[in-house]
């Protein structure tokens, strides 16, 4: 069971979420959006959507660069498991925290606003509330870390993801013995991946980053009268 969940089902995951996404761009682009609900209800949107997407922004940022890079990096530059695991801890509880009060206050308002409750499908709703339920997992988690802060388990966790980013056999070794709350936020971690091409989260990578190099345009109205055009005349006057 430890091999299908941490071996095999995160290949599944990753497999569909890029498949997936590829397939419904090219398929059906005019959905490749966020399906922003902003224009229904302004009230409660703006200091929302930037604490949830300023906090998940920073989370990812922390799990790619933290779990991702090669433990001799941080060996060489000096940086000990244990001052890590404090780090990751600090700063990933923050953004958990401001990501958590953003989601709670996007989804307060989906779900009692009639206007955009109407306006959502199940899943709009359902993958915020998987994202807010991840988001508590993660914050569980500082807690179980709390208790030893020498940062080895946090070192097995960077060990099963590089092994299963760089095709490493026996990756899922390193999840036997881990805590539950671990296992639980990776599993539901894969399981947001297998659904992210089928949901709005696909703007995510949609980021018009093209705008920062394009030439800019400039639309110039002129105020001038347009010129009649004068009708032609076919018939040649009598001389």
């Amino acid at each position: 069971m430890n091999h299908l969940l941490f071996g095999i089902y995160p290949y599944i995951a990753i497999t569909v979420m890029i498949l997936g996404s590829i397939i419904r761009y090219d398929y059906d682009p005019f959905s490749w959006k966020s399906k922003s609900s902003q224009l229904l209800r302004k009230r409660q949107f703006v200091i929302g959507s930037v604490l949830f997407h300023v906090g998940i922004l920073i989370i990812l940022g922390g799990h790619l660069v933290g779990l991702l890079t090669p433990i001799v990096v941080f060996d060489t530059l000096g940086i000990s498991h244990g001052a890590k695991q404090i780090l990751a801890m600090t700063a990933g509880g923050i953004a958990g925290l401001m990501a958590l009060a953003g989601g709670a206050i996007l989804l307060h308002r989906r779900l009692t606003d009639p206007r955009i409750r109407a306006h959502s499908t199940l899943a709009d709703s359902g993958i915020l509330i998987l994202l807010l339920v991840q988001l508590v997992l993660g914050l569980l988690t500082i807690l179980v870390s709390m208790r030893h802060l020498d940062g080895h388990e946090m070192v097995r966790l960077m060990e099963w993801a590089q092994g299963i980013v760089y095709l490493r056999e026996g990756a899922s070794d390193h999840m036997i013995g881990v805590n539950i709350l671990f296992k639980l936020h990776i599993f539901l971690g894969l399981t947001i991946f297998l659904l992210f091409p089928f949901t709005r989260l696909v703007h995510m990578i949609s980021a018009p980053v093209r705008y920062l190099w394009r030439p800019g345009y400039q639309i110039v109205r002129s105020r001038k009268p347009a010129a009649t055009k004068q009708p032609k005349n076919d018939v040649t006057p009598a001389e």
